[in-house]
């Protein structure tokens, strides 16, 4: 099996590879730097093939993905920057809608299998009923508008597909939420953490096996993947955070949504059924505390 998979310089991307390398299955990784540019973290992704590809440009997506001829596409490569979205609409839905549209048209033209990342912001956020797979598209900003469009795009034109949709997603290769408040804690007593936006962090290393797991099957369709456990606020998180970390000399206030302040407005409710999973047969991620447990024991080894 040929597996090409997108934005290989990102979070995801990272663990996918080395999730294909570790099984010995022959991965192609793109992006859009000119070779590969992540971290080293003991595995052979960096022996892995790479082709710099941008999204972007319809018809470099389509030389290229007719050259290598994979078998199945991981798309990973996504504007995931919400607040400069707001900013910049229209370089966010270049990426987000055009991109996913331009690997969808050549994929369903040539018959091959695709796997889309999309994201809870496709919802109004409202309500505290988890969202189901099949529950309606009302994004509330742009980010959310744009990976609604790639969905779209991915129905349109692939017969094989697997959408997954994914929240609060952290991982070693790239910048998230919990890097950030260690960081900030080197030099904060205090921290203000929203307390009304309630859903599960997803652990790229743990979804990057589910992903292997999943595209060597034929169970397509739309997914709600996070890692497992009860569902907490960003505020629960941070101080869940400090706690695994060991740091008690930071005090986490809770604030409000609206208290907080962003330029793009985030949806209060972000809890996903994930119960299609066990239907069709998959593993579930781990509870998110273990995740958790183990991805700060990785940044505390100082390897990153």
């Amino acid at each position: 099996m040929k597996v090409f998979v997108t934005g290989v310089c990102g979070q995801l991307g990272h663990d996918v590879m080395n999730e294909l390398a570790k099984r010995g299955i022959e991965g192609i990784g793109s992006d859009i730097q000119p070779a590969y540019a992540g971290i080293e973290d003991g595995t052979p992704v960096t022996e892995m093939p790479y082709v710099q590809m941008d999204i972007t440009d319809a018809s470099q997506v389509r030389d290229i993905l007719t050259r290598e001829n994979p078998d199945i596409m991981v798309h990973c490569a996504a504007w995931t920057a919400v607040d400069k979205a707001e900013e910049m609409p229209e370089a966010c839905r270049k990426v987000n809608a055009f991109g996913t549209k331009h690997i969808a048209d050549v994929c369903g033209e040539m018959d091959i299998p695709m796997m889309y990342f999309s994201t809870d912001y496709v919802f109004n956020g409202n309500g505290t009923r988890p969202w189901e797979p099949d529950d309606p598209y009302e994004p509330l900003d742009v980010y959310g508008k744009t990976k609604a469009e790639g969905e779209e795009a991915v129905l349109a034109a692939v017969k094989k597909f697997f959408i997954l949709r994914i929240a609060w997603v952290f991982g070693t290769n790239g910048k998230n939420f919990i890097r950030t408040m260690l960081k900030l804690a080197e030099n904060h007593d205090t921290l203000k953490v929203v307390c009304d936006q309630i859903g599960t962090p997803t652990y790229t290393y743990d979804l990057a096996r589910l992903v292997v797991d999943m595209i060597l099957t034929d169970r397509y369709g739309i997914y709600h993947v996070t890692n497992e456990g009860e569902y907490i606020s960003w505020y629960d998180f941070a101080k869940a955070i400090f706690e695994e970390a060991g740091i008690d000399t930071v005090t986490v206030l809770p604030v409000t949504s609206e208290e907080y302040g962003a330029a793009a407005v985030r949806p209060y409710n972000s809890r996903m059924n994930r119960e299609k999973l066990k239907e069709n047969g998959f593993e579930p991620l781990p509870d998110w505390r273990d995740a958790l447990k183990r991805y700060v024991a990785i940044l505390q080894k100082g390897n990153l």
